[in-house]
């Protein structure tokens, strides 16, 4: 089932999830660094990389959307939208966790940073299980590839 949303049979939001996913997923392990090293630059670094993963990740949806509009099949469109459902949230999560990081908005966390780091994880969890939903909708229901003519 390809998708419209491609380029030269390759699907656009296949190539753009990579970066929410692995921005989102070091600024996790800078922030498990930070508390062994307490290294202030970590947490700029992990500033840097959250706001990077909200971009990365409204840039996938424009094309994830294009994707979902394309479904016709039921049982497929219901595991896309549990996909979607657990991708915004991250990303609200991960906008949360960001807000709360900067200067400003010290008083309201303590300056401590736990509980921002501690809303990342939970963002961690989302996209591990948004993840593995698009990877059921890929491989088990062949979202975004092309069929093969097996003449040959």
């Amino acid at each position: 089932m390809s998708t419209k949303a491609s380029i030269s049979g390759h699907p656009i939001h296949a190539m753009l999830v990579a970066f929410p996913i692995s921005l989102w997923t070091t600024s996790v392990a800078v922030d498990v660094f930070y508390y062994f090293m307490r290294n202030s630059a970590l947490i700029i670094i992990s500033r840097f990389l959250l706001a990077a993963g909200c971009i990365g990740a409204i840039a996938a949806a424009v094309f994830g959307i294009i994707d979902w509009l394309g479904l016709q099949d039921r049982e497929v469109k219901r595991v896309a939208n549990w996909h979607a459902r657990l991708n915004i949230a991250a990303l609200v999560i991960f906008s949360i966790s960001f807000y709360l990081r900067m200067q400003r908005n010290g008083h309201i966390v303590g300056h401590h940073l736990t509980i921002p780091f501690l809303i990342s994880f939970v963002g961690l969890v989302l996209i591990g299980i948004s993840g593995w939903l698009g990877g059921e909708l890929v491989y088990k229901h062949g979202v975004g590839v092309q069929p093969r003519n097996n003449d040959g």
